[in-house]
């Protein structure tokens, strides 16, 4: 999701900080620092399921408490961008308490963090580009840069929580591409052909897996967050996704890649109800199925704000099956990777439905609503009109989204229900 998309303005707004930031540490001084290794417990990807551990295939919705067996069918997943963006240690913990007394098991959680000013800006950040060279934050004085993200990986580690970690934003908030373009020339599109930004993402991507691709908290790597190119044909988003995840399995061949795109169909994606509209229209251009074929693509994402894409919220059923298919026919898991309805609609019918659809209609493997929200003791408030909020309350829209989703997720049989 674009998180100012009309519906977000919330960084800063709790941040007051007056802070004299460090110069961070060159590249050149600093790409091979890493953590410790901690764990292997690493994802994998079975035929269309994930496993953990290589003990047990399954879906996922959740977090299972129970000993360690792997991936059960009772693990449901969230977003929450922010956890390694928060100044406060106390408001991390807190969060991932709450996340495994639901029983979430795997977060999307930004592994970016990129600013070409660090004199202007408030935010976590881990990387500063611009004209004089490319520089990561080790800086720990001020708990801005690359500590922060480190919190949040050992305390996901700590309660068994796996991490999704997407190393770029297609949108401008906290590190998207337009701060490589700024330096590195060109415009938006241009970024995925321009070999001087190219370079330096890849530099900045060695820099996050060589530092936690030995944490077993590491679920998966994600290329970026929504990727788009309006205007281009698929081959341009392709191709680079293609070369990044090869780059990727150089680094790191245990932990599974994917794209992170929203599931952008063709006109010519052989789907039922293919009508040609907005998301089969190649409008940003992104063929989701053609990216599956890439065989460093371990698994396909897809998203679902049916309300902003301009269709009614069933159509969300049809989306869903849709990316079933196209799981089917290339053998790879399909996880929904975002979906919501904005709080002050019928959240648990209509998410309820989409839920549905994915136990009783479907071998998706997973589902991850946009987002966790909770109340943080320091105050910060870095969610939407989108964020279920944590909730003991019984039947509450968190309670039957979260907690009872991940209890129906866990009788469904992985084996029973591949054929669909």
């Amino acid at each position: 999701m674009k998180f100012t998309r009309q519906l977000l303005s919330f960084f800063g707004l709790s941040l007051q900080f007056s802070q004299t930031f460090g110069a961070p540490t060159p590249v050149e001084d600093s790409i091979n620092q890493s953590l410790e290794s901690r764990g292997n417990k690493f994802a994998s990807v079975d035929q269309r399921l994930f496993k953990v551990d290589g003990k047990k295939t399954s879906y996922f919705a959740g977090r299972d408490g129970t000993e360690d067996i792997g991936f059960r069918a009772d693990i449901l997943g969230a977003n929450t961008w922010w956890l390694g963006h928060l100044f406060d240690n106390a408001d991390v913990d807190t969060a991932l308490d709450q996340i495994c007394e639901t029983g979430y098991k795997v977060l999307r959680v930004w592994g970016f963090g990129t600013t070409n000013d660090a004199t202007k800006t408030q935010d976590v950040y881990y990387q500063v580009l611009n004209s004089s060279g490319q520089y990561f934050n080790y800086n720990t004085r001020n708990e801005a840069g690359i500590a922060r993200l480190d919190h949040a990986v050992a305390a996901a580690e700590q309660r068994g929580i796996k991490l999704i970690l997407p190393f770029l934003n297609n949108f401008d908030d906290l590190g998207g591409i337009n701060t490589y373009t700024n330096v590195y020339g060109g415009d938006h599109n241009s970024f995925y052909t321009n070999a001087a930004a190219q370079a330096a993402f890849k530099k900045y991507i060695k820099f996050i897996v060589s530092r936690y691709k030995g944490s077993s908290a590491v679920f998966s790597w994600e290329l970026c967050n929504e990727p788009r190119c309006r205007g281009c044909s698929p081959d341009v988003v392709h191709n680079w996704a293609a070369a990044t995840s090869a780059y990727i399995k150089t680094l790191d061949k245990k932990h599974p890649v994917c794209v992170g795109d929203e599931g952008w169909l063709q006109p010519s994606t052989q789907v039922a109800n293919n009508d040609g509209s907005y998301a089969y229209s190649n409008y940003e251009g992104v063929d989701s199925e053609k990216l599956l074929s890439i065989p460093t693509i371990d698994f396909a994402t897809f998203h679902m704000y049916p309300n902003q894409w301009g269709y009614n919220y069933t159509w969300g059923n049809t989306w869903i099956e849709q990316h079933n298919e196209i799981g089917k026919r290339a053998g790879k898991p399909m996880l929904l990777e975002e979906y919501a309805v904005p709080q002050g609609e019928d959240r648990k019918a209509i998410m309820g439905q989409w839920q549905d659809t994915i136990v009783t209609k479907t071998s998706v493997a997973g589902d991850m609503v946009w987002q966790f929200g909770t109340h943080f003791p320091s105050g910060n408030n870095p969610f939407d009109e989108y964020a279920l909020y944590y909730d003991t309350t019984a039947n509450s829209d968190y309670d039957v989204l979260a907690r009872q989703h991940a209890k129906v997720m866990a009788a469904k049989k992985p084996v029973a229900t591949l054929k669909v």
